[in-house]
């Protein structure tokens, strides 16, 4: 449901056994709505009312973020029951989460180093820890105290794993051995040797009489558990094995490695039944679902990846991790996937739902630039993908895709008509397209490095150039031939952009200046100095009187064009401000940095006025609407956000911001007039929402929606009031019936 119904009322509304994904419902009222068996997943319900909502049975791809760790986690597990899950982490520590409502339970500490796998016992009482402390440790799940430590590797311990009766606990260590416990003595029963270097994954078989091992030497070694004899030998990875598991049948074990690759293998033959490929990097993790269906796989490329087992064929692709995926598993009813990252965050999913099928085909990379046509209407990009894109900017729909650079599209750029659209790569040329029908018009060659900026002269007649090759050359556009080159920077030229006028032309380089030039005769005009490090984006004002520039050194500096005089130094950014943009009537800055936020500057009292958080990576390019309404950025994070500036305004207290919300109850729950309002003052926490969110994939939003009462339930009876609120919901009924109370 890839279409716009933002700002539309549907209290009341009904809806059982049908889909929403993708839809856009920004600011609508949902009060006294109810929802039976509808997928939500990718849902835009930033700023929306949900007063007294009845949604159950939700379908959702990410269900929750756990956020708590403060380092990567390295191991996820279900308590038998579901309604626990463990994590184990970088930061020594393990954590006990309640999986309805997202909620720490308790921490175990103990450990003096990360705890590289977590396991729950089969009855779900006991919990076991492996740790690169070279220790081994039983906890009671009800009380969190330990209840014992099994000592005996020589090096860290990588993964413990109980026997289906939970009499036994295998682990596996660095020292290259595998050993095996008596959980009631805590004694040491057997040491399995063969492996020749570190074992990462070991797993039992459902009967428990074989117990399978995986290891950097790329062999997968089953074993007796009875005797501790080696069984069975399969070899067939290239790359260190780093997990395996058997079918809940025990018929089959998948194995992931460093090699990309997943492996099934027949456990009565020992021959390979697939090999799964897909994943861009290390595999981590390996899980099969309850059923034995489907089998699930992490990786270091972000990913997680559900595969069809009996065709060997993929099903779906999770993103949502913003580094790598350690660990993966399901919860006993097959529904519930959790993962934790190198992001230092453990996600929840739908195991029912994946990616959409029809965006597939909007797939993109991080996106470099980002820009508006002159009418508004429509929006390019481009990406790390070599690809541009030109968007529809009302509905977020992808009209069409220019290929032909072989390499990153770092600038694009319409011309004044909007009819040619310029772009600069990093396989060093210029390449001008026909908009109307995505054609190649032609290619301008003449850099000998990357073109980082390109940008059309007021007039449409000449096209500006920045490069690695520390030149900017100025080409004529409608016969592709150089004009001139501008020497003078001792480094690369980042950004370039022509005064209104046509007159001047800005530079931005990497050695840390900013050159004025003439544009008729080419020669250098000034030279402003001010960063200490490189400058990545010059503007001008609509006006042509002032100059915005940015840099790594996280300033933001503003220049009299006249006098080349610094007017004004923006500080606000925690990390390199790599654009910057004038509003169309030059009243407001926007600037997009490393920090992942954007931010919005009073140009003429030099104070920031807003910040724009959303993106989960570098904001690399923003942009303004021409009519100034919108702003969009495009991130590393792989997604552009379009953002609505119309309701910008001062944030108040939190007690003046609940005494407005209660004020809204004056007006019938059915009208429709969806919060905030046209006429309405109050915000919290935020002074802008996005009101479309351009991705590859469906990411639900809930910023700045209000929730009081009602519920919000996952199939996997998970409260999604958690998620709401991680998402920037606000949860108004304690504080309103307070207030209340105090009436």
């Amino acid at each position: 449901m890839k279409v716009d119904l933002s700002h539309s009322c549907f209290a009341n509304i009904r809806l059982k056994n049908t889909s929403l994904v993708g839809g856009n419902f920004a600011r609508c009222n949902f009060n006294e709505s109810e929802f039976d068996n509808v997928d939500i997943s990718g849902l835009n319900l930033n700023g929306a009312q949900l007063f007294n909502c009845k949604w159950k049975n939700l379908k959702i791809q990410k269900l929750n973020t756990l956020d708590g760790h403060s380092s990567s986690v390295l191991s996820v597990c279900f308590s038998p029951d579901g309604t626990l899950l463990a994590s184990g982490s970088l930061d020594n520590s393990i954590r006990l989460w309640d999986v309805k409502t997202g909620q720490l339970k308790c921490k175990l500490e103990g450990h003096i180093g990360r705890v590289w796998s977590v396991c729950f016992s089969p009855n779900g009482t006991l919990l076991s820890s492996g740790s690169w402390d070279k220790s081994i440790r039983l906890w009671d799940v009800e009380t969190g105290l330990q209840k014992a430590k099994m000592d005996g590797h020589s090096s860290n311990v990588l993964q413990v794993c109980f026997s289906p009766d939970g009499t036994t606990l295998a682990s596996s260590s660095c020292d290259n051995s595998i050993r095996v416990w008596d959980n009631k003595t805590g004694q040491q029963t057997a040491k399995l040797d063969d492996h020749t270097n570190s074992v990462h994954s070991v797993c039992f078989s459902p009967d428990g009489t074989t117990l399978a091992s995986g290891s950097c030497d790329k062999y997968i070694c089953l074993w007796d558990i009875k005797t501790g004899q080696l069984k069975f030998k399969f070899q067939g990875h290239i790359g260190y094995i780093n997990s395996v598991c058997f079918s809940p049948d025990g018929t089959a074990l998948a194995s992931g490695s460093c090699d990309n690759s997943i492996r099934l293998w027949n456990i009565k033959t020992g021959q390979q039944i697939f090999q799964l490929n897909g994943h861009t990097n290390f595999i981590n993790q390996v899980c099969f679902s309850p059923d034995g269906i489907t089998l699930a796989s992490c990786s270091d490329d972000q990913s997680i990846r559900l595969w069809d087992v009996k065709i060997g064929q993929q099903k779906m692709k999770l993103n949502g991790h913003t580094n790598s995926v350690k660990s993966l598993c399901f919860t006993p009813d097959g529904n519930t996937i959790a993962s934790c990252s190198d992001d230092k965050t453990i996600r929840l999913w739908n195991a029912q739902i994946g990616q959409i099928k029809s965006l597939k085909n909007n797939y993109c990379d991080k996106v470099i630039s980002v820009t508006f046509s002159p009418c508004g209407i429509k929006l390019a990009s481009g990406s790390i993908d070599n690809s541009i894109r030109l968007w529809d900017a009302k509905t977020g729909k992808q009209i069409s895709q220019l290929k032909g650079h072989t390499f990153s599209v770092y600038s694009v750029c319409f011309s004044a008509d909007g009819n040619i659209l310029a772009s600069g790569s990093g396989d060093k040329s210029i390449r001008l397209w026909e908009v109307k029908t995505g054609q190649q018009i032609s290619q301008l060659n003449g850099h000998t490095n990357s073109v980082y900026s390109v940008c059309f002269s007021a007039d449409g007649n000449i096209l500006a150039s920045g490069s690695g090759d520390k030149s900017i050359r100025l080409w004529e556009v409608k016969t592709g031939q150089q004009i001139s080159q501008l020497n003078g920077h001792t480094n690369d030229v980042n950004s370039v952009k022509f005064s209104p006028d046509d007159n001047t032309l800005a530079s931005g380089s990497r050695d840390n200046s900013i050159c004025l030039w003439d544009v008729k005769t080419g020669q250098q005009k000034q030279k402003m100095d001010g960063h200490s490090d490189n400058v990545q984006s010059v503007c001008f004002s609509p006006d042509g009187t002032t100059l915005a520039s940015s840099s790594e050194d996280k300033q933001i500096l503003l220049w009299d064009v006249q006098t080349g005089k610094q007017k004004f130094k923006l500080n606000g950014h925690s990390n390199s401000v790599l654009s910057v943009s004038f509003s169309p009537d030059g009243t407001i800055l926007a600037s997009g940095s490393g920090d992942n936020s954007i931010r919005l500057w009073d140009v003429k009292i030099g104070q920031q006025k807003a910040k724009m958080d959303g993106h989960s990576d570098n904001v690399q390019s923003v942009c303004f609407s021409p009519d100034g309404t919108t702003l969009a950025s495009g991130s590393v994070d792989q997604t552009i956000r379009l953002w609505d500036l119309k309701t910008l305004e001062e944030m108040q207290s939190l007690d003046m911001q609940y005494k407005d919300v209660l004020n809204q109850f004056k007006i019938p729950l059915y009208q429709n007039i969806p919060l905030p309002s046209s006429n309405c003052k109050f915000q919290i926490g935020t002074t802008n929402l996005n009101t479309l969110l351009i991705s590859h994939q469906a990411i639900f939003q809930a910023q700045g929606a209000f929730i009081f009462r009602g519920e919000f339930v996952a199939q996997s009876e998970i409260d999604l009031r958690s998620l709401f609120r991680q998402k920037g919901s606000y949860i108004l009924e304690n504080q309103l019936e307070l207030n209340k109370n105090q009436k």
